[in-house]
């Protein structure tokens, strides 16, 4: 079995090098030890959501798994055959991000050639980590057009502290085709997607996160809702959607930030976006890397900005596949493949 170690520091020295490392493990069928793990953040070593992403992805390989406990900095992955169940059940626990451990899965399972449904529960709205209104309207968006199909038809939020939301998230992969995104085409419309909790509804909050984005951007369509959840939160997702591509900028509330700081912070972000000649956001140009180098053919994305989360992806992308990746910041360009 071929054998990777992974620095876990490398860079930006977060997260995201663990969870692509080990879809890509679970992906491949190459063995990989990583160290050093999260060696950049104030409590270096596993957190709950962490270990939650590595068994995850184990589960989808009949993984032998070393050093998986709370606070570990070394992980031994060492994957079986890839083959998913039909179901698959995973519980992040309270508020541990959903969507950061369907980023370790949705790679394996894009590999994988056969569907799969997923119900996840924990935190759908979290500090530190795409919204699953975010992953269901922009990523899935475009992982769709890459031939991996995913639709996510329930969402029970769960935000900070307490979680205890629910997905559930069905994933019919196709052959994955390679991506062409640098030229937006026409422009179609903005849409804002506002939630707040049940108790926020007598002051207002999902309404007013929606104006405050208005009096910024010109929205085409508007939704709100107010749901029920162990914690009280809000959030606000606003997209740009052109005739190629769709642009993504969400925003959440917390204790002491009004709802019009929650709408303005989304609408900036995604004025911004519509400033650029981006096809991607900055999330989705590192989230997108590792199908890009999957995909068999050549890809070219625009991006709205090279991060150190998308360098480092291409870094531990580029120790297991035999892709090369090259970026032109300047221009805000990323191409994978021949």
């Amino acid at each position: 079995m071929e054998w990777l170690e992974i620095d876990g520091g490398y860079l930006e020295g977060g997260g995201q090098i663990l969870r692509t490392a080990v879809g890509l493990s679970a992906a491949t069928g190459k063995a990989c030890r990583i160290f050093n793990i999260r060696k950049g953040r104030r409590s270096p070593g596993l957190a709950a959501q962490h270990l939650s992403a590595v068994v995850a992805a184990a589960q989808l390989c009949a993984a032998r798994l070393e050093g998986a406990k709370p606070g570990s900095t070394d992980l031994t992955f060492r994957p079986g055959p890839l083959e998913p169940s039909d179901t698959i059940a995973l519980d992040v626990g309270t508020a541990g991000s959903v969507t950061l451990v369907l980023q370790a899965v949705m790679i394996p399972l894009a590999a994988a050639g056969r569907p799969a449904v997923l119900a996840v529960s924990g935190g759908t709205h979290v500090k530190w980590s795409p919204t699953t209104d975010y992953f269901a309207h922009v990523f899935v968006h475009l992982l769709g057009k890459m031939g991996v199909r995913a639709e996510m038809p329930e969402v029970a939020p769960g935000f900070y502290p307490r979680g205890g939301g629910r997905i559930s998230l069905a994933v019919t992969p196709g052959l994955l085709e390679p991506l062409v995104l640098t030229d937006r085409g026409e422009f179609v419309r903005t849409t804002a997607r506002s939630i707040a909790t049940t108790d926020l509804a007598k002051a207002r909050v999902a309404e007013r996160q929606l104006e405050a984005a208005e009096g910024i951007v010109s929205v085409d369509r508007r939704e709100f809702d107010y749901v029920k959840s162990p914690s009280t939160g809000s959030a606000l997702l606003m997209t740009a959607e052109y005739a190629s591509c769709r642009l993504g900028a969400s925003a959440l509330g917390e204790r002491g930030k009004r709802a019009e700081k929650v709408g303005a912070e989304a609408a900036r972000a995604l004025q911004w976006l519509m400033s650029q000649d981006a096809c991607l956001d900055e999330h989705a140009a590192d989230q997108i890397l590792p199908y890009l180098a999957l995909a068999r053919g050549a890809s070219e994305v625009k991006v709205a900005g090279v991060t150190d989360h998308c360098r480092t992806n291409i870094w531990v992308i580029e120790q297991f596949l035999p892709v090369r990746f090259r970026v032109n910041e300047s221009a805000g360009l990323i191409k994978c493949g021949a």
